[in-house]
């Protein structure tokens, strides 16, 4: 597309600027949420089938990007990126070891997606890397403080800083409260008064309307997490929605401008995966109703790609069937 080849050749400096103004312009036309609907897309090449893989929209390539996870028998370190057409393995001879379980954010100082954690075998990862969506390649770092290796750790850009925040994750024996930041070279502890309980396979959706950070449901201890709380990039705040989801874990969501909301898809949810869609407003939570919806399922991506304009759903799988999944939805009007 030309309008895709011309915003490539935008220089790194302004191309976050150019993205804003898609979002903002989006933000302005909030759609009927009653007229929605889900339908499969038809990529050129479609995602091979995956679950429990690490995914970020990266605004320098102006891809998804998608890392690791499990083909339902194999443990994977593929790195995929999509464009809204087509799904394409990046070749990437430097890259991190194969996993499952790992979680990544954007960091928009250093323009660099940040990946943490996950698991191969017994082994739970501690390393951190680097994805450069201007060269599509990985970078290990080096920081001197390095946090507890995690599995389904909650990464996401903070609302402050602009740099990736970490909470909670599964430690082995134990689940973690901890909020760490990264500072674009090393891990920073933050030492809060309060913070969520600990858990992991939680939701967490940077807002920015609200200017902070939902993070609701998960796993912990043996029991499944049924609450909301919202990160301002300074203190945590449990929030008192009149209307809530059922307990969801290893699910995911993205904050939808063009509903000027915080879109949830699906899930586990004691024990039974979910189909269900359910929005969040800053206050309270509304399970909404398309007229179509992808088949149930946990452990797969949610993303808004603003470059597109589409809400997108993609892999996956069932955990009653063991079905994986490659396919990809977009929410969009009837």
């Amino acid at each position: 597309m030309s309008s895709s080849r011309a915003f490539f050749q935008v220089k790194r400096s302004s191309l976050t600027a150019l993205l804003l103004i898609v979002i903002f312009q989006s933000l302005s036309m909030a759609q009927d949420a009653s007229s929605l609907s889900w339908k499969p897309t038809r990529p050129k090449k479609a995602l091979p089938p995956r679950l429990d893989f690490a995914s970020a929209y990266d605004p320098i390539s102006g891809k998804i990007i998608i890392f690791g996870g499990t083909d339902g028998g194999t443990t994977l370190h593929e790195t995929w990126a999509y464009d809204g057409t087509t799904w394409k393995i990046v070749p990437a001879p430097v890259r991190p070891l194969d996993r499952v379980g790992a979680a990544m954010a954007y960091d928009s100082i250093t323009h660099k997606l940040v990946l943490f954690g996950g698991f191969f075998g017994r082994t739970i990862f501690n390393d951190t890397w680097l994805f450069d969506g201007a060269t599509m390649t990985w970078t290990q770092t080096n920081p001197k403080t390095v946090p507890v290796g995690s599995v389904h750790p909650m990464l996401f850009t903070d609302p402050l800083t602009g740099h990736v925040d970490m909470f909670g994750g599964y430690l082995g024996r134990f689940y973690s409260r901890t909020t760490w930041r990264w500072t674009g070279h090393n891990w920073v502890m933050l030492n809060l008064g309060t913070s969520p309980y600990p858990r992991s396979g939680s939701i967490a959706v940077a807002d920015p309307i609200h200017k902070n950070v939902m993070v609701f449901g998960g796993v912990s201890d043996n029991w499944i997490v049924q609450n909301t709380w919202t990160w301002n990039g300074k203190s945590w705040k449990q929030e008192n929605p009149a209307t809530q989801p059922p307990p969801l874990y290893f699910t995911t969501g993205g904050f939808d401008p063009v509903l000027n909301q915080v879109v949830v898809f699906g899930g586990g949810s004691e024990g039974v995966d979910q189909k269900t869609t359910w929005a969040w407003d800053g206050s309270n939570w509304t399970e909404l109703a398309p007229a179509k919806s992808p088949v149930k399922r946990e452990r797969f991506g949610t993303m808004w790609d603003p470059l597109n304009q589409q809400f997108l759903v993609f892999g996956g799988y069932d955990f009653n069937t063991g079905a994986v999944y490659g396919d990809t939805w977009e929410l969009t009007a009837q």
